[in-house]
């Protein structure tokens, strides 16, 4: 099938960063054609609307990295652009709380990257823990009053609107099969038919490293190169893997949701990338327990039963999953287990509220 649509700028991706990729765009270079594509049949379907919706504030982040800078002014750019948008935003306010001696360093450390990072933060003790959220329990806290929840799939359908209203094109049910260089610009092959234009961005999530290999010429199962190119001379883009983690959630009962009146997190563990499962008040006032962080065996795998055979042989015969495995092998299998059992969960939330019984989490769809 020949070229069928032509454009300046494609999107591959409908989440929250392919629609602000696209949007940007429009907004810098008004007139600019832009199409965004994705193959799901609306926006948001994976990471963008399947999360705890908080707002970040920086605390977490080294003081001075781009990570902490880029956090405090991508906050103040989402929050400015839903007011003027009309995009709800409620302030929680979050507690992180340490119940174990070995916490309360950690805890010290994080009061002194949020003084850093410029975030409104004050260590509380037991008896503050209690003031800010009563059913909780902990030695100390750092309470961070100012965090708010937002809805982000509501965020991305907004911005699928003002990609709409500033002359670009959304297509769904569009899935890339490969991007190449024809010497002029870009021809993507979809499942739609070919499209050709100036620059293609790939904002594609868990399906980021199929793109990028099939837009340098490596062959997807077995990542060997087939040619190369002036932007990826060393083949850097066809060793890329992602290996896919889930995060499961529970719900508190709606007639025990009084128990969490905000965000209560745990200190985390400075040595691995997860926050641990946490309690969050969202914006309906129900209150999501959650995530934990568990291989997935596919892709988009938001089930024990979803498993793609294929994707497990590529991930057991490449040795970065080797290599994550024996780094964070015990931290793994902590989460598994708190996956496969109902009492281990349970366990993990008393530690921050022990009032809550098994009976009151029931999963999240």
């Amino acid at each position: 099938m020949g070229a069928r649509d032509d454009a300046d700028v494609l999107v591959i991706g409908g989440g929250i960063v392919g629609l602000a990729t696209a949007r940007a765009v429009l907004v810098r270079r008004p007139g600019a054609r832009v199409l965004v594509v994705d193959k799901e049949p609306v926006v948001a379907s994976h990471q963008t609307g399947r999360n705890s919706g908080v707002v970040h504030s920086g605390v977490y982040y080294r003081p001075g990295s781009l990570k902490a800078r880029l956090t405090a002014t991508g906050r103040a750019e989402l929050l400015a652009w839903c007011a003027e948008r009309g995009v709800p935003v409620v302030e929680r306010g979050k507690l992180i709380v340490a119940t174990e001696p070995d916490e309360l360093a950690p805890l010290a450390e994080l009061e002194r990257r949020a003084e850093a990072n410029g975030v409104a933060a004050r260590r509380v003790d037991g008896a503050g823990i209690v003031e800010v959220e009563p059913h909780a329990t902990g030695l100390a806290a750092l309470h961070v009053p100012g965090v708010q929840v937002v809805d982000y799939g509501a965020v991305a359908r907004a911005l699928a609107d003002e990609v709409v209203e500033h002359g670009g094109e959304i297509r769904l049910r569009t899935a890339v099969d490969e991007v190449h260089d024809d010497g002029n610009g870009v021809v993507a092959t979809t499942s739609g038919g070919d499209v050709r234009a100036a620059v293609a961005v790939a904002c594609a999530g868990l399906q980021s490293d199929l793109v990028a290999r099939r837009s340098s010429g490596v062959d997807p199962t077995s990542g060997a190169r087939r040619t190369t190119t002036a932007s990826d001379p060393a083949g850097s883009l066809g060793r890329a893997r992602i290996v896919p983690f889930r995060g499961e959630y529970h719900e508190l009962r709606p007639e025990r949701a009084h128990l969490c009146r905000g965000l209560i997190y745990p200190v985390p563990d400075p040595r691995y990338p997860f926050l641990g499962v946490h309690l969050t008040r969202g914006l309906d006032g129900g209150v999501h327990v959650g995530p934990n962080a568990v291989l997935a065996l596919a892709r988009e795998g938001y089930r024990w039963r979803d498993v793609d055979a294929r994707l497990l042989a590529e991930l057991a015969s490449w040795s970065g999953t080797w290599a994550l495995a024996r780094r964070y092998w015990r931290t793994g299998a902590a989460e598994v287990a708190r996956s496969l059992s109902h009492r281990l969960l349970v366990r993990a939330v008393q530690r921050l509220v022990p009032a809550v019984e098994p009976d009151d989490l029931v999963r999240a769809d």
